[in-house]
């Protein structure tokens, strides 16, 4: 469903429960007729409140189990689970299932943040000829050339700054 204000999503259910056409508000709104029919079973089945407490909401891997359960076990249909359950999407019931699936019929929480960065090893090599070494040393030497130049520019700049700032006063 694509990102809607809560006041345009009351909006949407208020104007379908009044008549108003799937199609209309497909196109009013851009967001697909299934979606919009969705939209009307949760709140028909939870009230407006749903519709504050989506975002970012954390599920347990048990709960997420019990869910997944309810569909391949007791072959519930995922479109009266999520609305029962009140998720956000249909879709979000598929992926978990697919993901059940993949991953051997195993809850696997996926890591969230970002990955740590490997480390660069500071020693030489211990089998490097001398125009290797030569080579390396003189890379590193342009290197450091680079962020003193650099550091020393920024500095005369800062400088500058400070200095304009003085004479303004």
């Amino acid at each position: 469903m694509s990102k809607l204000s809560y006041e345009e999503k009351i909006e949407i259910y208020n104007k379908r429960k009044a008549g108003v056409t799937l199609n209309t508000l497909h196109s009013k709104y851009g967001i697909t007729k299934h979606n919009i029919q969705y939209l009307v079973w949760l709140i028909d089945r939870h009230g407006f409140d749903i519709l504050k407490h989506t975002k970012n909401k954390y599920y347990p891997p048990y709960q997420k189990e019990q869910i997944i359960n309810r569909v391949l076990l007791n072959n519930e249909s995922i479109q009266s689970v999520s609305v029962d359950e009140g998720l956000p999407s249909e879709g979000m019931l598929h992926t978990w299932i697919k993901k059940y699936k993949e991953m051997g019929y195993n809850i696997v929480e996926r890591k969230r943040g970002r990955s740590t960065m490997p480390k660069k090893s500071t020693k030489p090599p211990k089998n490097e000829t001398i125009e290797e070494k030569v080579k390396r040393l003189e890379e590193e030497n342009l290197y450091l050339k680079a962020e003193l130049d650099y550091s020393k520019k920024l500095r005369a700049v800062v400088q500058a700054r400070k200095n304009q700032q003085q004479k303004k006063k």
